[in-house]
């Protein structure tokens, strides 16, 4: 019971908050069409004009509309240019995508069966049909008698180097050639 006392205090879910509300890309699109500028709006004029017309406007507006004029970007409603905000011309050719477009693909006649492409790789050899089987061979675990990869270091023993007395300092760099 006391979890839907602290959800009702919340207050409307956003389905009601946003009822007299229109959503954003009809808000933005609406805002170019009343400017009317030739080289488009920036972010800020779109912002300023729908805040004029709508008093009612969620606490988180500057995102909201940030998220909106970006996503309307990436599906073509609208254009940028120079940072600001424009629809797209009508005769404009349509974007086309980054690299070598794809080549057409033919239309097969009905009734025909598509193979699956080939493997990759190199093919296997062919069988001869006439060899005799031979038995598998069998795995040899140590054929030379030396253990596989690189062999352990030897540790140091007998000959050790020894260091210079205590008063004596060496020079700094590569000792001359005596």
């Amino acid at each position: 019971m006391a979890t839907e006392e602290t959800n009702n205090t919340q207050g409307p879910p956003p389905s009601q908050q946003s009822s007299s509300l229109p959503d954003y890309p009809q808000l933005i699109l609406e805002a170019i069409e009343a400017l009317n500028e030739k080289d488009g709006l920036n972010k800020s004029a779109i912002s300023k004009h729908i805040e004029s017309t709508h008093s009612d406007l969620p606490p988180a507006h500057s995102t909201l509309l940030s998220h909106h004029l970006n996503k309307m970007k990436e599906t073509g409603q609208l254009v940028m240019s120079k940072n600001n905000y424009m629809k797209p011309d009508p005769n404009a050719p349509p974007k086309r995508g980054r690299g070598r477009p794809p080549k057409p693909k033919v239309p097969l006649p009905p009734g025909t069966v598509v193979s699956p492409p080939r493997p990759r790789g190199r093919p296997p050899k062919p069988k001869d049909p006439f060899a005799p089987i031979a038995p598998p061979k069998p795995k040899t675990t140590a054929g030379s008698g030396r253990p596989r990869g690189r062999p352990p270091k030897k540790a140091k023993t007998g000959t050790s180097t020894v260091p210079p007395p205590p008063g004596v300092k060496r020079g700094r760099g590569r000792p001359p050639k005596v």
